[in-house]
């Protein structure tokens, strides 16, 4: 199996846009709450044999030492792991996450606040500041959401655990190496409950092999709050996996950007629902995260925050009757009358669910917790 940087975390970047306000489908990957390690005799056995084999692999006694002094056992990751939800948003609902109102304002304000620093990136590595700004949206909410789980206890647990033991023990020993290499701490390294790191969320081993030290302070410091070696390395990531400098993603068939290059392919991933022309640039972006929807919503977020507007073509209604206008109206509607849906971004999630259930409960209705044509009618829609 090839491994990306993201091959771990699965799914189609479901953990980056997990949590949004209607889709409220629980803490991203890159915001857990801390976990508290608990007695193990298992995983500790585990763990003495796995420094033997770290030491046999170049990992110093010291490192060892330093990087497993209180790392523990973390019981809800495994838990995490066991029970990961089975995504199956359409294109339009992950692309109202993706390029929601809030997402896209609040990269136009990291682009100017950091523009100095992504204009110096893009023109070392070749890749566009908007595509850079919106990878950063996407996988950390720009910084905000970056993990605060210890990798070294995460990655560990999963070792041991077995499911994914071999790939996750190679996690583990490229965690070591970047202690090892000075650039950060045991206590600094954190990230997600699957040990995906830092502003750009790289998994060890992509660190090893991509992360940039763009400061110059001697240190690749993905983890700190100046995000610019996090934002460069995300940048070296997509230069060393072929990116075409001056090129476009792709675009909406019929735009100009589509025109702009030849078109690897013409792709439609909902029906109905946009045409778009890829070129070489969307596959380097899938090099990030295998998923057409995640390169898709990292082009379009940066074309929104560049300034464009949203897709010409529309995808119609839905199942249940509802564009997505009619469904951030109910939202919208829904919290008005005292039912909060967390946010009118279109997509129905658990939380957009839940207050539907109430207010039928309310009103007498039939419990369903769906969305309907007549509920957006009753309640004055």
């Amino acid at each position: 199996m090839q491994i990306t940087r993201r091959t771990m975390t699965l799914g189609l970047a479901a953990t980056a846009l997990a949590g949004c306000s209607g889709a409220n489908t629980g803490p991203t990957a890159a915001s857990v709450s801390r976990m508290r390690t608990v007695p193990n005799a298992g995983y500790d056995a585990w763990v003495a044999g796995f420094k033997g084999r770290a030491a046999a692999k170049g990992i110093s006694q010291g490192t060892i030492d330093r990087a497993f002094r209180g790392a523990g056992y973390l019981p809800e990751v495994i838990e995490r792991d066991r029970n990961q939800p089975e995504y199956k948003r359409t294109l339009e609902d992950y692309l109202a996450i993706a390029a929601s109102d809030e997402r896209i304002s609040d990269g136009k304000t990291m682009l100017r606040r950091y523009n100095a620093t992504l204009s110096q990136i893009e023109a070392q590595y070749g890749v566009s500041k908007y595509i850079v700004t919106a990878i950063w949206g996407l996988e950390s909410r720009y910084g905000t959401r970056r993990g605060d789980v210890q990798v070294i206890s995460a990655l560990s647990t999963l070792a041991y655990d077995g499911r994914r033991g071999s790939f996750f023990e190679s996690q583990l020993v490229a965690a070591l190496r970047i202690l090892q290499n000075g650039d950060t701490t045991p206590d600094k390294m954190t990230g997600s409950w699957a040990g995906a790191m830092g502003h750009t969320q790289f998994i060890p081993t992509s660190y090893l092999a991509f992360a940039v030290d763009f400061t110059g302070d001697g240190r690749r410091d993905i983890w700190d709050d100046d995000p610019t070696d996090a934002l460069a390395s995300a940048a070296a990531y997509l230069a060393r996996n072929g990116w075409v400098r001056g090129q476009a993603w792709g675009g909406e068939v019929g735009s100009a950007a589509a025109s702009s290059a030849t078109p690897l392919a013409i792709i439609q991933p909902q029906v109905p629902g946009p045409k778009f022309a890829v070129f070489k640039n969307f596959s380097v972006l899938k090099r990030y995260n295998n998923s057409d929807s995640y390169a898709l919503g990292v082009g379009h977020l940066a074309d929104r925050i560049a300034g464009g507007g949203p897709f010409k073509a529309s995808f119609g209604p839905d199942a249940d009757g509802l564009t997505l206008a009619d469904r951030k109206d109910l939202q919208r509607r829904l919290t008005a009358a005292g039912f909060d849906t967390g946010g009118a971004d279109g997509v129905i999630g658990s939380k957009s669910e839940a207050a539907i259930s109430a207010y039928q409960r309310s009103a007498g209705m039939s419990v369903t917790g769906r969305p309907s044509v007549a509920l957006l009618r009753r309640l004055g829609g």
